[in-house]
């Protein structure tokens, strides 16, 4: 049971791990908590469901266009909204962001319903391994490879490319970035391309593994926070390893107790790290 449970908390930290990616992307550049993250995430998914259901669009086709329609809408969220709310103070920000939350919510509702939807409706076969102790789905082997190769992607592109490097110098400080030459506006679109590729990627992993509902992006809000959180705000590789720590933690908790407070186990750590030791186990302090 333990080792089937690390697995599942594995596939869930791979999915937590790309969202929290973002989400400390935008909060190291941008400096504030994009609360719209989670339904960032719920939007991608429903443009793969469209490319790939209703439209019968091969799915890795439709992964990657919705990728793009969701770093496009981040874009678009960007110019009209917090480019102009950028001198206001963080509260102002967080509820504007909260405020899109609902709009992208709403709207998603309103196109596709309530109801939930899947991507694929046939009975998968599972792979039994270690005479039954783990079982792992077709599906599931695909979200781990793909996640994989997203956060290698990640690496590979802040430590060996200039746009990532300049990505990680505004991260450390913004002025001093400024003063060097480095374009910051073209750092900042990058950086809601990026973290609108990837936060739709993790969206698609999960409605893959589960299933489709306007609220999935919402519920996962809270652990991708707790995860960027734990691993240090605004350090991508933190954002990493606290996604898969708090994965596997809110998995291995069922042991103990019932399914459905799993998510207070995320809000648990979070609160724990704050207490213990705020700038987190990768971050720095300021």
């Amino acid at each position: 049971m333990a080792l089937q449970l690390l697995l599942n908390g594995l596939i869930l930290g791979s999915i937590i791990s790309l969202g929290a990616i973002g989400l400390s992307l935008i909060y190291g550049i941008l400096n504030f908590g994009h609360f719209a993250h989670g339904d960032l995430m719920t939007l991608g998914a429903y443009f793969a469901y469209l490319f790939t259901v209703q439209l019968a669009l091969p799915l890795p086709i439709a992964f990657v266009i919705a990728a793009l329609l969701t770093a496009l809408t981040a874009n678009l969220l960007n110019q009209i909204l917090y480019r102009h709310l950028k001198e206001r103070d963080s509260v102002t920000i967080m509820i504007s962001a909260v405020g899109a939350a609902l709009i992208i919510r709403n709207l998603i509702q309103m196109f596709w319903g309530p109801q939930l939807k899947f991507y694929d409706r046939s009975i998968q076969m599972p792979v039994v391994l270690f005479n039954g102790l783990l079982r792992i789905k077709p599906t599931q082997i695909t979200i781990l490879i793909l996640s994989s190769v997203l956060v290698i992607g990640v690496h590979l592109f802040l430590s060996k490319t200039k746009l990532g490097k300049a990505m990680r110098a505004m991260s450390d400080n913004t002025a001093l970035a400024q003063i060097t030459g480095i374009n910051t506006q073209q750092v900042i679109f990058w950086t809601w391309v990026m973290s609108g590729v990837l936060t739709s990627s993790a969206g698609i992993l999960l409605a893959m593994d589960t299933h489709l509902i306007p609220i999935m992006g919402w519920n996962l809000l809270l652990p991708m926070f707790a995860a960027v959180i734990l691993g240090g705000i605004g350090s991508p590789y933190g954002a990493m390893f606290g996604g898969l720590v708090i994965g596997i933690s809110q998995e291995l908790s069922t042991m103990f107790i019932s399914a459905s407070y799993k998510p207070g186990i995320a809000f648990a750590i979070m609160i724990l790290m704050l207490l213990i030791k705020p700038s987190g186990i990768m971050g720095r302090k300021v």
